[in-house]
């Protein structure tokens, strides 16, 4: 096995041009020049540069809080963890109380942060913060979903059964249910 060189040279960016933008994203072409002296054009997209969180619910100590929503990019509905964007000015621990307000109907009182993940970095920058949130008591915000969100317990014993729905599907969720379970076992 070789071994990691901690003071590899990033390429150097000699030009950035935005190629694309919506509302969401924006499309950057980079003009790049490596170590080697070699020169390459990639493509990344940007975000809001804020980052997002993903919070794994848990009622009790057995059971998950999972929501089923519309999923635009496959056209279908989906189970998976309560997410969203950081708000200017949030913390990631305050973005998921928020967020469970929005779209469970709960606050927690404790939050653990399980890890932080980028999706596809090779031409993404986006970071998602995983956390676990126990000790929930109802609580309601106002949040933008276009139809209400189904919320469905779920039993973590159960969870193998869950990771063979074709309902559950996203990376992120696996990661954070993964993620969960290792951290509630060492606990």
């Amino acid at each position: 096995m070789s071994k990691i060189d901690p003071n590899k040279q990033l390429p150097i960016i000699h030009n950035t041009e935005v190629v694309a933008k919506s509302a969401f994203f924006k499309i950057e072409k980079l003009d790049l020049e490596f170590s080697n002296g070699a020169t390459r054009q990639f493509e990344r997209m940007g975000g809001s540069g804020r980052g997002a969180v993903m919070i794994v619910p848990m009622k009790d100590a057995n059971t998950l809080l999972l929501i089923r929503e519309y999923a635009c990019g496959t056209h279908s509905y989906q189970l998976g963890f309560p997410k969203g964007l950081i708000d200017p000015g949030e913390t990631p621990e305050q973005a998921a109380n928020r967020e469970l307000q929005e779209e469970v109907g709960v606050i927690a009182n404790d939050l653990h942060a399980l890890h932080t993940v980028h999706m596809a970095p090779t031409f993404f920058d986006a970071k998602m913060h995983i956390l676990l949130a126990k000790g929930l008591s109802p609580s309601r915000l106002e949040g933008d979903e276009p139809e209400p969100l189904e919320v469905i317990e779920w039993p973590l014993s159960e969870a193998d059964e869950l990771l063979a729905r074709p309902d559950f599907v996203e990376a992120r969720c696996i990661a954070a249910l993964l993620l969960a379970q290792k951290h509630l076992s060492n606990a």
